[in-house]
């Protein structure tokens, strides 16, 4: 069990005993999650069929609302998730996200109870892969689209910020795509340009000062 907190927008987060950090913004959950990864994600690609990689899967959110976003979009979707520490079940339970957007919990629960390192289809728009395993250790396979870059900070996990392993991220993208994270720190910036991104400065969430979007043109 973790400790579950309700940020500013009413929706939960979870504290990681491990890294002493929550998942999400305290001033918003939802809010973040949709700021930083759908709106200056996913809704920047303008193709029919989309892949997804991202960085630490968590406590799903970002995998549902982009679930819900296909449905409306109409986009098919497969998204790929590594995360070698995944949420026990019951802490999932208890997470409000469900209520909060008015769906049905157990489709946020498939999401949860299916398990890792075998892809499946929760919805005819949506294929979730999960992988159990530490991305300084998983050889990316296939082309991504958007690159949902949600690991604990930079001070947390220093070793996920690296040169290196943003360099394996956009060895795997394919032309025209882009990666988003909450972080705006000058590490972070200055080693996705080392690795070939075009970085962006944008504003960040909840009145945070920025974000960074990286493209690969």
């Amino acid at each position: 069990m973790q400790n579950i907190a309700v940020t500013a927008d009413g929706s939960h987060t979870v504290r990681s005993e491990q890294f002493n950090e929550c998942y999400h913004s305290e001033r918003g959950a939802v809010m973040e999650s949709r700021h930083v990864f759908i709106d200056a994600g996913f809704r920047q690609v303008e193709r029919a069929q989309i892949a997804v990689l991202e960085v630490g899967f968590g406590t799903g959110l970002n995998a549902l609302l982009t679930m819900l976003e296909a449905e409306k979009s109409g986009q098919h979707v497969y998204y790929e998730s590594i995360d070698p520490y995944p949420l026990d079940l019951s802490t999932a339970e208890m997470l409000n996200f469900s209520a909060f957007l008015g769906i049905d919990k157990q489709l946020f629960m498939e999401l949860h109870r299916h398990e890792w390192n075998t892809p499946f289809a929760v919805t005819p728009r949506f294929t979730l892969h999960k992988i159990k395993k530490n991305l300084l250790n998983y050889s990316l396979q296939g082309k991504f689209d958007v690159v949902y870059f949600d690991a604990f900070s930079p001070e947390a996990q220093p070793e996920l910020w690296t040169n290196e392993v943003f360099s394996r991220i956009y060895s795997s993208l394919n032309n025209n795509s882009l990666l988003t994270t909450y972080s705006s720190k000058g590490t972070a910036k200055r080693n996705l340009r080392e690795a070939g991104f075009t970085v962006q400065r944008l504003p960040g969430a909840g009145g945070k000062r920025h974000m960074l979007r990286a493209v690969k043109l």
